[in-house]
């Protein structure tokens, strides 16, 4: 097997793509102990997918009954990527430190599950900001965390990443399809408080029978400095600079396009159905990753390049529409180009982040990617929405679509000419799975 050897941290810090090619041991390094965690990890991201489906899906009409603007909508749905830019860093530290991952993620659903009641429950606009940025300093950073229990577990076994992380896209995709039929007929409120409350509330409670995970003795507790370190690899830096141009415009249709399905007349039943196709067929694409992927830096260069360009093609479709039906077609593309993206950057953040920094480097993944570009998304794209209409808004994410595929392929010519290109990366298990 193949996989990082980038343990030492000055050798991490060096300014250069990490040697990936040297052999380590097949020894599981990692196990939990106890029953097998493998079921009650698939029903965990069941669960977790199909809660925050309801919330990124439903919660902006929620906001819009309730009688805020689109940019009122956008500036407080912006709450979250900004908390998110404290929360990850401390989360992520706070799990490298910790010897069990899944007692911290308990901890963060048990405060997601507390303080969304205070978000449904307020009356001012004063009081649900306040509420929003306490729920978002619990809630923002379980994806990044909960990647890294997946990698976790299945350490050292021959599970693969995608073979879990499809149970999610399961869960987003039936779940939205079902809440779209409950909002439709109960309204989005009581239907989307009590949705949301209930598919915490068993996601909480899987997370509470999983078997303990521990970090294995011979990995060194990650030092205050880890942000840096991680940081110091330009490609990387790089990879997540291009990928905050390439997800604004995925934030910005995350946060509206339930608003400009309603806009053009469609049910929030369609709304339900839109979010479905969505993510229908990822799970069948995350298996055929796990399968026919490449692990060569090289290829996922190509990979990044390709995604971008299939979201410029997506958001051009989107600028064109007139009919809410066809919005539910286009978003069919999103299982091919955020399922493609979320794979390959996964792999390439384990790839360029030892060990010891894994949730760190998680916890940066997930930033570049609804952090940063959430927070201008929300704004900007609540502006945009507000004034020039959404055919301008997305529009505007064709453009930065593009220069995100212009900057992924010339950083993959300029690694390929200066030789940086030829290792492989980890074997044929799980995406960063081998330490």
């Amino acid at each position: 097997m193949k996989a990082l050897t980038y343990l030492n941290q000055d050798r991490f810090s060096a300014r250069s793509v990490p040697d990936v090619s040297q052999p380590q041991s097949n020894q599981p390094q990692n196990q939990p102990s106890g029953p097998s965690p493998f079921l009650p990890l698939k029903a965990f991201n069941f669960f977790l997918y199909g809660a925050i489906a309801v919330f990124a899906s439903f919660f902006p009409l929620y906001l819009q009954d309730g009688g805020m603007s689109k940019l009122e909508i956008g500036t407080l749905m912006a709450i979250g990527p900004f908390v998110s830019l404290i929360a990850n860093p401390f989360w992520g530290y706070l799990g490298d430190r910790m010897e069990n991952t899944r007692r911290m993620l308990i901890l963060m659903l048990a405060g997601t599950l507390v303080l969304s009641q205070f978000v449904f429950h307020v009356q001012s606009y004063a009081m649900i900001y306040l509420a929003m940025i306490a729920f978002y300093f619990f809630q923002s950073p379980v994806f990044a965390q909960s990647n890294t229990m997946i990698l976790g577990y299945i350490d050292g076994t021959n599970r693969k990443f995608g073979g879990f992380r499809l149970w999610g896209s399961l869960g987003w995709a039936l779940t939205a399809a079902a809440a779209g039929f409950v909002i439709d007929r109960a309204g989005t409120s009581p239907g989307v408080p009590w949705l949301f409350t209930g598919l915490i509330a068993a996601t909480l409670l899987v997370a509470v029978v999983l078997p303990s995970l521990r970090r294995p003795t011979a990995t060194s507790i990650v030092a205050p400095g880890g942000f840096g370190k991680v940081l110091a690899n330009p490609t990387f830096a790089s990879f997540l600079l291009l990928g905050v141009l390439v997800s604004i415009p995925n934030a910005m249709n995350g946060t509206f396009m339930t608003l400009y399905i309603t806009d053009l007349g469609g049910s929030r039943q369609m709304v339900g159905w839109a979010v479905f196709s969505a993510s229908a067929v990822e799970a069948l694409f995350f298996l055929l990753f796990d399968r026919f992927f490449r692990k060569k830096l090289g290829f996922m260069m190509v990979c990044l390049t390709v995604v971008s360009a299939l979201f410029a093609v997506r958001w051009y479709l989107m600028s064109t529409v007139t009919d809410p039906m066809h919005i539910v077609y286009i978003q069919m593309l999103h299982s091919i180009t955020y399922a493609g993206y979320f794979y390959v950057g996964t792999l390439m953040t384990s790839m360029f982040v030892p060990t010891a920094y894994r949730g760190t480097g998680q916890a940066l993944f997930t930033l570049s990617w609804s952090g940063v570009s959430g927070i201008v998304a929300g704004i900007l794209g609540g502006w945009m929405f507000d004034n020039f209409g959404a055919p301008m808004m997305y529009q505007s994410g064709t453009v930065l679509s593009v220069i995100g595929a212009v900057g992924f392929a010339a950083m993959g010519y300029t690694l390929y000419r200066s030789g940086q290109l030829t290792p492989a990366a980890a074997s044929t298990g799980s995406a960063g799975s081998k330490r």
